[in-house]
């Protein structure tokens, strides 16, 4: 009998593959958690490298190029972030509508195409969207640095409503916009000087990048340090997730699957309940594509299996994301979210919301001041392609719901892990955050 090589049993494939997952993560886990002035610097290395770092996750990334390396049945592989530079004045993001199928990457080239690709959830993640919407401001402000003051004022002015108006309800996208035509004003809406306006926004949305890599990967370890251990010490954590909060969703190390992320790596025994979210499919499209990646162990399961599964004791946690929290703590996410808390209080469960401090939003009192997108109707009466539903259904498509704050167990943050009652909560994180983040001063010199 000839000794041939024989194929790996499911178990050892994954554990052939998990060392350089686990190499990776580590080394992504070192430089999203670091310090400020740091993280300045990882990012100028990642508009600089953004190439050579596409090539090494993802192999190649073109529209018509073939499947990336270890792909299986052409699916693409590989664990990144949403978007890179393609040049200083081009923006690749990654078309998330067409994943896991296949990756497609698209070009941002202004504020326009910014504002269409988060439209149309291209790009998608309250975290994503707010930089994404950032460096299309940015880029716009470069093409119109030659043009009068005037001139450029309106077309700034303009670009910003249209990127504020792509999506209403993360409140990311309009805080991020904002800062940059904050720091505008500031320069002067008439100033002649367009190429100084053009440099001062493109730094302002790098440090609104950065920013977000320092916040999701603090985040992350302040929401491992509380993880429940299993009730009976032998079975793996079993965590409950729903939509998407990994790296496409969040730009960096992610928020809700960031403290997951967290927790595979400090060997923490996990698995992963993934809600497939009708009608988009976030959980089933992406979220199971990233774990898949990461090597965590995880299970798809229809969004109404997750009653059944709290009943039966199989899960110990929930974590979620969150696209606005308003000032008294109640949380706006993808339609659904709001269905799990109300279960997981039936049931005794944690319910934890992971949302970095750009998504709270204290100018609104409370969930029944957040606006809720209303989506297209094909959205729930077509999937990838092919109707379900007859045509002239009606449909109502809203995209969020909101959770109550009394139905939240905790929300994590950059900050901490903050409790009821809320609001006092967030003000005085967002204190800690402020004061961590100004500029030092020189001794001597008073407050």
């Amino acid at each position: 009998m000839t000794d041939q090589p024989t194929e790996p049993a499911p178990e050892s494939r994954a554990e052939v593959a998990d060392p350089t997952r686990r190499q990776f993560f580590r080394q992504f886990a070192g430089d999203v958690i670091t310090s400020a002035a740091q993280v300045m610097g990882a990012v100028t290395e990642l508009r600089d490298r953004s190439a050579h770092e596409a090539s090494v996750l993802l192999g190649e990334t073109a529209a018509d190029a073939p499947p990336v390396e270890g792909a299986v049945d052409g699916t693409p592989t590989g664990f990144r972030t949403p978007f890179r530079f393609e040049s200083d004045t081009v923006l690749l993001v990654i078309d998330q509508r067409r994943l896991p199928e296949v990756l497609i990457e698209l070009p941002v080239r202004g504020a326009a195409d910014a504002a269409s690709m988060i439209r149309l959830m291209v790009v998608r993640g309250a975290p994503a969207i707010g930089q994404v919407a950032a460096i299309g401001l940015a880029l716009s402000a470069g093409i119109v640095a030659r043009s009068t003051p005037h001139t450029r004022r309106a077309i700034l002015e303009g670009a910003a409503n249209a990127l504020r108006n792509a999506r209403p309800t993360a409140v990311n996208l309009a805080w991020a916009v904002d800062r940059l035509m904050d720091r505008y004003h500031a320069m002067g809406d008439l100033s002649p000087d367009g190429a100084a306006i053009a440099q001062a926004l493109f730094e302002e949305a790098m440090a609104i990048v950065a920013e977000a890599t320092d916040d999701h990967g603090r985040l992350a370890e302040a929401g491992l340090a509380i993880l429940p251990a299993p009730a009976d010490g032998e079975r793996p954590l079993q965590i409950l997730t729903h939509c998407n909060t990994g790296p496409l969703a969040c730009g960096q190390f992610g928020t809700a699957l960031g403290v997951v992320q967290a927790a595979y790596l400090a060997e923490r025994p996990l698995h992963v309940w993934v809600d497939e979210t009708r009608p988009y499919l976030q959980g089933a499209r992406l979220t199971a594509w990233e774990l898949q990646q990461a090597g965590v162990p995880h299970t798809l399961i229809p969004d109404m299996a997750a009653g059944p599964l709290m009943a039966r004791g199989e899960v110990d946690v929930i974590l979620v994301g969150a696209d606005r929290v308003a000032a008294n703590g109640d949380t706006a996410n993808k339609l659904g979210t709001y269905t799990l808390a109300v279960l997981a209080a039936r049931h005794g469960i944690p319910f934890v919301v992971c949302a970095p401090l750009s998504s709270v939003d204290l100018a609104t009192p409370d969930g029944a001041a957040i606006p809720i997108e209303d989506r297209s109707a094909d959205e729930v009466t077509v999937i990838r392609g092919q109707r379900i539903a007859p045509e002239g259904t009606a449909v109502r498509n809203p995209s969020f719901d909101v959770t109550p704050a009394e139905l939240i167990s905790a929300i994590v943050t950059e900050e901490g892990v903050l409790r009821a009652p809320y609001e006092p909560a967030l003000r005085a994180a967002m204190d800690r955050r402020d004061a961590r983040r100004a500029p030092a001063q020189p001794a001597g010199v008073a407050g």
